[in-house]
């Protein structure tokens, strides 16, 4: 296997360079920012339009209950269109769907992207696993580049010194 494109060994991005863009999923946000609006509108036009019973069946309080329902399915689109990972000199902030977790650049040891996996799997040096969801499969050619360029960043940045050890005695 080749080894990644990107800076040379030892080789510092400048900050501002295209290495520290973050890096975003493009497919998976275009369609989520496309929720988003649709939610709100589909949801506001129909608690709008819902025909008002006499005998109280659609009320005020649930024109606004439906609508609010179109809120959080936007909110939830809104989460997942905001997906990202940002690099920097100190390490890499991963905001998935769910959570955000920041990673130095030592900690990360391994990085894969393949097999049954829609995106990028970051190897922890504690043993655990961290899902970048921003490299999607779904993006295509684009999700390779940008795995490449984040392969590249952790070589350049994520190898830990070796701890120094006292010499025993013989």
């Amino acid at each position: 296997m080749t080894p990644p494109p990107g800076p040379p060994q030892g080789a510092q991005p400048e900050p501002g360079s295209d290495a520290w863009a973050p890096f975003r999923p493009r497919r998976g946000r275009t369609v989520a920012l496309g929720v988003v609006w649709s939610s709100l509108v589909v949801f506001g036009v129909i608690a709008v339009v819902m025909p008002s019973q006499v005998d109280g069946r659609w009320g005020l309080g649930d024109r606004l209950m439906f609508f609010g329902l179109g809120v959080a399915v936007a909110l939830i689109a809104w989460r997942y269109a905001s997906i990202r990972a940002v690099p920097s000199r100190a390490g890499l902030v991963v905001r998935n769907l769910m959570l955000t977790r920041t990673l130095d650049w030592p900690e990360i040891v391994g990085i894969q992207f393949g097999g049954g996996e829609p995106w990028v799997t970051l190897d922890l040096e504690d043993g655990d696993s961290v899902a970048v969801m921003a490299i999607q499969k779904a993006d295509g050619p684009v999700a390779g580049r940008e795995a490449s360029r984040l392969a590249a960043l952790i070589q350049a940045f994520g190898e830990a010194p070796e701890p120094k050890r006292p010499l025993e005695p013989s």
